[in-house]
């Protein structure tokens, strides 16, 4: 007797390909098996294997012949594919392979790793990405500008499952995934496009010895006070240190209770923009409090924060208000 119905609750599938339906036809499971050995059958591992396989290639072939039915698909079930990015480590490279994003230079269309990989720029030696949770937002960060202004592409990224891979994903074809928001960005040696503003200037003396004033005025708040390779429109944002966490997975791993408290994030100033320049020449020590309180509040918001202190917030505020119509 062939062709006999065993179960049509088999776990063939790992959970990120759970959207695929289908049939197994196989003459290797003895006639007499149960519902109850089937899962512990030896057999039923080399079946799962070899249909995970079958599906990740038959996804890599309609992806390469027939990229808008794939990028239906991928609408529709990329976020749930992405989960094998950072569940199943023996297939990382193949799904890196079939993933698809939005990035700073594509508009709405989604983007492979290997065309991101094929437009690199010169001296480029990372892949970089943006995690957040509102792909609006990130998309306008500040962080990107100094990226932007030279014509670098930078992912973003804006599902949960994102900032979780990311973290663990090491390369893909041999360059590492960066987050812009962490450490020191290391612009330099990529020239920018024409036109472009550069990112920092040398530090004089002036801005050096406000970097150092904000530095003890903001201790209890961040880790550092330094110029910025990113910013070349606003006036500061903030990062995370070059050990430490991604800003979007710190958050998300805090309100999981994973970590007992967020580290102090760097706060980066870009040396070039007026509001900088005019709090480096201000010799008020209550004012120059307020300003930089308020410059660090203002990345916090860019962010996707709050104050932390919205009372404290309102009053410096205010106060700045006042004065500046008593001025005026």
């Amino acid at each position: 007797m062939k062709r006999v119905f065993i179960t049509d609750e088999a776990e063939l599938l790992p959970r990120y390909l759970r959207f695929v339906r289908g049939i197994v036809d196989t003459a290797d499971l003895p006639l007499n098996v149960s519902r109850e050995m089937i899962q512990d059958s030896p057999l039923l591992g080399a079946i799962k294997k070899g249909v995970t396989s079958r599906v990740l290639a038959d996804l890599a072939k309609l992806a390469e012949q027939e990229p808008d039915t794939f990028r239906l698909i991928w609408e529709n079930f990329g976020v749930v594919i992405k989960e094998g990015l950072y569940e199943d480590f023996a297939r990382r490279e193949q799904l890196l392979g079939l993933a698809r994003f939005r990035t700073t230079t594509s508009s709405e269309e989604s983007r492979s790793l290997k065309g991101y990989i094929g437009a690199l720029k010169d001296n480029q030696t990372a892949i970089y990405y943006i995690a957040g949770d509102d792909a609006s937002r990130i998309a306008n960060s500040p962080q990107l500008e100094g990226f932007r202004a030279r014509g670098i592409e930078v992912l973003l990224l804006s599902d949960p499952i994102d900032s979780f891979w990311a973290s663990a994903a090491p390369e893909f074809e041999g360059k590492p995934f960066k987050s812009v928001t962490q450490g020191a960005a290391d612009l330099g040696l990529i020239p920018l496009l024409d036109g472009a503003t550069p990112s920092s200037a040398e530090t004089d003396e002036t801005i050096g010895a406000l970097l150092a004033s904000m530095k003890e005025i903001l201790a209890d708040e961040v880790a550092d006070v330094r110029t910025s390779d990113r910013l070349t429109e606003s006036a500061v944002c903030l990062v995370a240190s070059d050990k430490g966490l991604d800003r979007q997975f710190e958050r998300l791993l805090s309100a999981a209770g994973r970590v007992d408290s967020a580290a102090m994030p760097i706060l980066e100033v870009n040396p070039r923009h007026a509001m900088v320049s005019a709090l480096a020449s201000v010799e008020d020590d209550a004012l120059r409090s307020d300003v930089a309180h308020l410059l660090l509040d203002t990345a916090r918001v860019l962010d996707g924060e709050r104050p932390i202190d919205a009372s404290a917030f309102t009053e410096r505020l205010n106060r700045l208000v006042m004065r500046s119509f008593s001025d005026g």
